[in-house]
């Protein structure tokens, strides 16, 4: 199961970059007031990264929780 799981992640991982290498036009992103004009590229793997830094994460930090909950009951 752990290499159907790894072969999903380099798929996502390949469709990534081959859509960051694709779009380098120039988009402007706005959020509370800030304005950023940068290559859709470089925006979206800064969203991947910031995603997958979350997710795990979280992951993480459920498996804290049951771990604990476990140990205590």
């Amino acid at each position: 199961m752990r290499w159907f799981y790894l072969a999903i992640v380099i798929v996502f991982v390949a469709a990534t970059l081959i859509f960051v290498l694709q779009n380098f036009d120039l988009v402007t992103m706005a959020f509370l007031g800030l304005r950023i004009r940068a290559p859709l590229a470089v925006l979206v793997a800064v969203v991947y990264a910031l995603g997958a830094i979350t997710g795990g994460s979280l992951y993480a930090l459920l498996r804290h929780s049951i771990r604990e909950s476990k140990a205590g009951a």
